[in-house]
């Protein structure tokens, strides 16, 4: 009996600990924690978002690029909506219609009928100013403060990209966003959107029922401040940018410059491009929708996704590769009769001397020379696949034919076929070099990308190196080196004396061969001209150039799509830009104004000289 006694004692005991625990717990809820109070004064208490100033863009001589500008948010919380509400007067002053009121009122009731939303996103300064003393008079709406971008320069759209509203399946998969908030979608914007977006913050006030602001919800403790985004200093040059758009104006095609000491882009262009500022605000969806049907394609970005044949500026490299195997010395010699012949194959080439050695045949660009070299590489080896996988090998090893992982989004690799896509196409050991000779030329199934090629000529610069291509200089003040481990020295395979007879022979090409358009007096430029042929229209016209001779600091590959000879355009819009870099002034003014003035989209482009 006294057992059960004691049971009961203690049941007692337990019941009037949970019941005490309730009851401190309830007492705590209702009386010490306010957040359960902020929770249930919905109704009075207004969150703002204080959304944080995006980082600023800088080129790499401190001009803005980049900067923000005031706009603002119109907020909705449906539930304080009166029943009075005067629909028309409120649609006349938001200068919308009725239908488009009602339309957004059951978006922001289907979102949450006690949250707050965005009603009108992005209103100006200046239509702001116009509307912010008549707010008051409506219930259930305010006013959040945001940041626009804004492009000051009109340039570099595809290297600075756009801002715009993270989609759900973004908010889905990262905790940090919430709907309206903005997200980087493409360019500098997207690569770097964690630096440059900041943190947000928020803000905590009392209101009254006229929807006036009565000051912060206990003198602010439940606020947090923004942290704006960390500013970029890029490495390119908005002069030589702008310039050099200015020269690919009615053309289409691309210019990657780099500096070849450090891997820097000067320059990036892709053409036709559009102005960055049509893609900020309540325009953007409707001016991306106009672009996106431009036949023109501007916002495809031709410098890192379009996929070319080198042509003959490749030529170079076979020159390279041949001497590093040893099967070819600066004296060896070849014949060229208009072409290359071997049995019922025949590959056309311009009419020039003959025989010819090394610098001759880059100087001049001969088909046949490269014919016979590329087949002795290949030759060289017990088979063709051997062979040419060690070929190969020296190509990718100049950043050929894969991506170069600069700091932008969106670039393809290009493509160097490996010896198993002849295997299928041909069948395994049906293909010998002169299946696949038209590779000597630049031409067959290379396709490489204007940063690959501007890699490449970097390579060749540097007598035998490339450092990983970057735009980014540095985040706030400290160089990118320190953020990206990805920026190494990457080797060509080849020996650096071998290089010089090479350098020599563009430095001809440009004083007395194909390439004495890019000529600049008391410069020494060293280039090769290419003719890349195209089976949809007329060739294009590109040209790869790097200067000084033996102190390089501007590499470049330069295409302008039916162009024809490399001579005509890509030449002379490559030795305009250097002599711009490199001394900030122009002295060959009438060459400037034909390519300032020429039009290869417009009008029917006139006849061509030769290479």
């Amino acid at each position: 009996m006294k057992q059960l006694e004691g049971r009961r004692y203690v049941i007692a005991a337990i019941f009037t600990l949970v019941a005490f625990i309730f009851l401190v717990r309830l007492f705590f809820v209702q009386v010490l924690d306010d957040q359960y109070k902020l929770d249930a004064d919905n109704n009075v208490l207004r969150h703002i978002v204080k959304y944080p100033a995006r980082g600023l863009i800088y080129d790499r001589n401190g001009e803005l690029l980049v900067y923000n500008e005031a706009a603002y948010d119109l907020m909705v919380t449906p539930r304080q909506m009166k029943e009075e509400f005067d629909t028309l007067a409120f649609c006349e002053l938001m200068e919308i219609s009725k239908e488009e009121f009602i339309e957004k009122v059951n978006k922001a009731k289907a979102y949450s009928y006690y949250k707050s939303s965005i009603f009108i996103k992005e209103i100006s300064a200046r239509s702001y100013a116009r509307i912010q003393e008549q707010l008051f008079k409506f219930p259930a709406f305010y006013v959040q403060t945001r940041t626009l971008r804004s492009y000051p320069q009109k340039t570099a759209a595809h290297i600075l990209g756009y801002v715009g509203e993270a989609s759900p399946k973004v908010i889905e998969q990262n905790p940090y966003y919430r709907s309206g908030d903005h997200i980087g979608i493409s360019g500098l914007e997207m690569e770097y959107e964690e630096v440059l977006r900041g943190k947000r913050g928020v803000k905590i006030v009392m209101v009254d029922v006229f929807n006036r602001e009565k000051g912060k919800f206990r003198n602010g403790i439940y606020d947090s401040t923004a942290v704006s985004g960390k500013n970029l200093q890029l490495s390119l040059d908005a002069e030589l940018q702008a310039y050099g758009e200015r020269l690919m104006q009615n053309k289409k095609g691309s210019i990657v410059a780099i500096d070849p000491r450090t891997g820097e882009v000067l320059a990036l262009i892709s053409m036709p491009t559009y102005d960055p500022n049509l893609l900020v605000g309540r325009m953007r969806s409707a001016n991306y929708g106009i672009l996106s049907k431009d036949t023109l394609n501007p916002l495809f970005n031709r410098a890192l996704m379009a996929k070319y044949p080198p042509g003959s500026t490749f030529k170079s490299i076979n020159a390279l590769i041949g001497l590093e195997e040893g099967v070819l010395t600066p004296n060896t010699l070849y014949s060229c009769y208009n072409g290359y012949r071997a049995g019922n194959f025949f590959m056309g080439c311009h009419s020039h001397r003959s025989p010819v050695n090394l610098e001759f045949s880059i100087q001049t660009s001969c088909n046949a020379y490269y014919s016979n070299v590329f087949r002795s590489i290949i030759d060289k080896y017990p088979t063709a696949e051997e062979g040419y996988k060690v070929w190969r090998e020296y190509v990718t090893n100049f950043g050929l034919g894969q991506k170069s992982n600069i700091d932008l989004p969106n670039e393809l690799e290009g493509f160097v076929p490996k010896a198993e896509y002849y295997d299928r196409y041909y069948r395994k050991g049906s293909w010998g070099s002169l299946t696949i000779v038209s590779l000597a030329i630049g031409q067959g199934e290379l396709g490489f990308t204007p940063m690959q090629m501007a890699n490449m000529t970097a390579t060749i610069a540097n007598r035998g190196y490339y450092i990983t291509p970057h735009i980014v200089k540095s985040i706030d003040g400290q160089a990118i080196e320190s953020f990206d481990s990805s920026i190494v020295r990457h080797e060509s395979g080849i020996s650096s004396d071998n290089f010089n007879e090479v350098v020599e022979a563009m430095n001809k090409v440009v004083q007395q061969g194909t390439g004495t358009q890019a000529k600049i007096e008391g410069i020494e430029v060293c280039g090769k001209t290419g003719t890349v042929e195209n089976p949809h229209g007329d060739d294009h016209s590109t040209f790869i150039a790097f200067a000084p001779k033996d102190d390089p600091q501007i590499a470049l590959s330069v295409y302008v799509e039916n162009g024809y000879w490399g001579s005509r355009w890509a030449a002379p819009i490559a030795g305009l830009l250097i002599e711009k870099y490199l001394r900030d002034t122009i002295s060959r003014p009438h060459i400037e104004k034909r390519m300032l003035e020429g039009d290869l989209i417009h009008i029917q482009k006139e006849g061509n000289e030769g290479e």
